[in-house]
């Protein structure tokens, strides 16, 4: 028939094996007549530091997960900013290609000509309003010496001095 052994840990006679009560399943008790394995139970006790150790490690980590989570955050928010600012720099540089046709076609000739016509009231001259003027070119102005004074003289021998000792 199968037994159950009963031990009662907390009881002084624990470590006596021969006070060990064995009980039959119809609730009949016997002594235990074999040597059975006595379970032994050890409990670590906590050491002082390793709580304090534990909340600080996992501080530390959350600290780290913090980190991380905020600088992808800070990173997506420079792309989103550098996206917009490509946007405005390619919608810029189409307009500046759209002025710049809107330039060239109004400064070409035929505009100019036009507007000069229209607006100012200028007229294309024709050859009977040239007039040509001849302009004498062998003419030559001769401006005469002048005395120099006292010091453009003493100021001119010490500029020839000079250039002497230069040589």
């Amino acid at each position: 028939m199968a037994e159950n052994t009963v031990r009662y840990y907390n009881d002084e006679s624990y470590d006596d094996v021969d006070t060990d009560e064995t009980t039959a399943i119809d609730g009949s008790s016997h002594k235990g007549t074999e040597q059975e394995h006595e379970i032994e139970v050890r409990r670590n006790e906590a050491r002082s530091g390793s709580i304090l150790m534990i909340v600080f490690i996992s501080m530390l980590a959350a600290a780290l997960l913090g980190s991380v989570i905020y600088s992808l955050d800070k990173r997506n928010t420079m792309y989103n900013k550098v996206s917009a600012m490509n946007d405005k720099l390619s919608s810029a540089a189409a307009e500046n290609v759209r002025l710049q046709s809107e330039l060239d076609s109004k400064m070409s000739a035929k505009n100019i000509e036009e507007y000069a016509e229209n607006v100012l009231g200028m007229e294309k001259i024709d050859s009977t309003q040239i007039t040509y003027i001849k302009i004498q070119t062998g003419d030559v102005v001769t401006i005469p010496k002048q005395k120099k004074g006292m010091i453009a003289k003493i100021k001119s021998f010490f500029d020839s001095c000079v250039e002497y000792f230069r040589g």
